[in-house]
């Protein structure tokens, strides 16, 4: 016996009449109509294709058994869902293996965010299977709206709702144009992040589009408690009158990223998101390696380390001509990196058409961080983080602000403790800071935190030396209450919250 035919039927946004020809034709054709649905409701698909379904057609509701993807615990979401696909996949797995034509109809367009993919996942491997397309509810919305959604060379993002918040506004702000899908709960969250990017004038709220029930309102007029999970903003891109190109006045984006010390891991989201909206990446070398891969549209820049201002003024310029630009620092690029850098730049506004730049300071985790963290937390307490480097600043400065820390009894961070050009200076710090300390005092060995050559030792104050140290290492000297204790394997240091006598 011949199998039976898998047809994915887009069935358009609401309105009947924008289903397509094909659809329609394999819709009427097909003896089984397979449709989701949640439990105790006829579904929009279903209410979309009614009226042309035929007496002697077999109806198939797929269930669905949770509508939510909040559960409390021990419930599972993706475990609860995944096994309903399976199942549904076997119901019609059933009715093909019979030799029976199965149209499964999907509300908009069955690949973009319709449920049909998943069975496509399960099934399109055995089944001879057609995906015929459908008017999706971001066409269907901007059309009702009357809002031409991306001129000439602009880009479109489709953002879901359910993002984090702050990953939310890093793809929102690289984007020319957007839509926002997903709504219901996720509204208020939605609406802060268009507010705070000064798009609201722009942004149009559309609900059920195309349907009998559709509504659109001002973004500031929704009641966030009214939206459910079928509405959308839409926020078109700037009008282009024809003489110009498409492009916004204030296009041009700098992002300025910490990568994290090393480890991809320890990159955040909105960093990585910010790297792969930028189309050219600007870094010391080292750093941009390891921002890497990149994809074949992507421009590297790398340079020197010590070419800092040449590096912020090179990102300013090319963001200032309207491109997405990325500007990687190692760890967080406000310790002792780039964001300095540009600020300083931008402060001295040597070129106005940096003014329309839109820059933003993504952080990451510093070098300090991660060696803290790999070793417990010697920083559990005040602490302050001294670069050795003298540089930019005199040694006397320097050596003024080791002794009032120490002094103070502050924890210490020691960033670029060594190189060629400075191999004193750690040794005259290591001096001063022991006029303060006890020999007994706990000291952290971080280098190359998060990648692959890390080498970890706590130590003590008296046994520390400069030539256990280079340039890749960060430096963590404990304050007098820093503690040293074994756990099984590891040794841990760290710093109480309380200081002076336990609570």
């Amino acid at each position: 016996m011949a199998r039976g035919r898998l047809w994915g039927l887009g069935v358009g946004p609401g309105d009947p009449e924008l289903i397509t020809v094909k659809a329609l034709r394999l819709l009427r054709a097909s003896p089984v109509v397979a449709y989701l649905v949640a439990k105790g409701k006829k579904g929009n698909a279903f209410s979309i294709i009614e009226e042309h379904l035929r007496p002697e057609q077999t109806m198939l509701p797929l269930v669905f058994p949770v509508t939510t993807e909040y559960l409390a615990p021990p419930l599972s979401y993706e475990s609860i869902i995944a096994s309903f696909y399976d199942a549904a996949a076997r119901d019609i797995a059933g009715h093909l293996d019979e030799g029976r034509d199965v149209a499964v109809i999907c509300e908009g367009d069955p690949f973009f965010y319709g449920s049909f993919m998943y069975l496509h996942d399960r099934l399109a491997d055995r089944y001879e299977t057609e995906v015929v397309p459908g008017i999706c509810s971001v066409l269907a919305g901007a059309s009702v709206l009357g809002a031409p959604l991306a001129y000439r060379n602009q880009s479109l993002a489709i953002l879901s709702g359910v993002l984090p918040e702050a990953e939310l506004e890093t793809r929102l702000r690289q984007s020319d144009a957007a839509a926002i899908m997903k709504l219901g709960a996720n509204f208020d969250k939605a609406r802060r992040v268009v507010t705070r990017l000064g798009l609201a004038d722009r942004a149009l709220y559309i609900e059920r589009a195309t349907m009998d029930n559709q509504r659109s309102l001002p973004l500031a007029e929704v009641d966030p408690k009214s939206v459910p999970y079928f509405a959308m903003i839409l926020i078109p891109g700037e009008r282009w009158q024809g003489n110009e190109p498409a492009v916004s006045p204030s296009r041009g984006k700098l992002a300025v990223i910490g990568l994290g010390p090393g480890d991809a891991a320890w990159m955040t989201p909105e960093a990585r998101a910010a790297l792969d909206g930028a189309r050219d990446i600007l870094g010391y070398e080292t750093y941009v390696r390891m921002a890497g891969p990149y994809r074949p549209d992507q421009t590297i820049h790398p340079s020197d380390n010590r070419e800092e201002m040449d590096r912020a003024r090179h990102a300013l310029d090319l963001a200032a001509e309207g491109k997405s630009v990325a500007l990687v620092s190692s760890g967080d690029p406000g310790i002792f990196a780039m964001a300095a850098a540009v600020m300083e730049a931008l402060h001295d506004a040597s070129n106005p058409a940096w003014g329309d730049v839109d820059v933003t300071i993504v952080p990451g985790v510093s070098a300090a961080q991660g060696a803290a963290a790999r070793a417990g937390a010697p920083l559990g307490h005040d602490f302050c983080v001294i670069s050795l480097s003298d540089n930019l600043k005199p040694w006397d400065v320097i050596e003024r602000r080791l002794d009032f820390a120490a002094t103070a009894d502050l924890a210490m961070a020691l960033y670029n403790p060594v190189s060629r050009a400075r191999p004193w200076q750690l040794g005259r710090a290591i001096e001063i800071i022991r006029t303060h300390r006890a020999p007994e005092t706990p000291v952290v060995l971080g280098r190359d935190v998060g990648r692959p050559d890390e080498k970890m030792r706590i130590i003590k104050l008296i046994d520390l030396t400069p030539d256990q140290v280079d340039m890749r290492t960060v430096i963590l000297i404990g304050s007098s209450t820093t503690q040293i204790f074994a756990h099984g394997a590891q040794q841990f240091a760290y710093t109480p919250r309380w200081y002076g006598k336990k609570p």
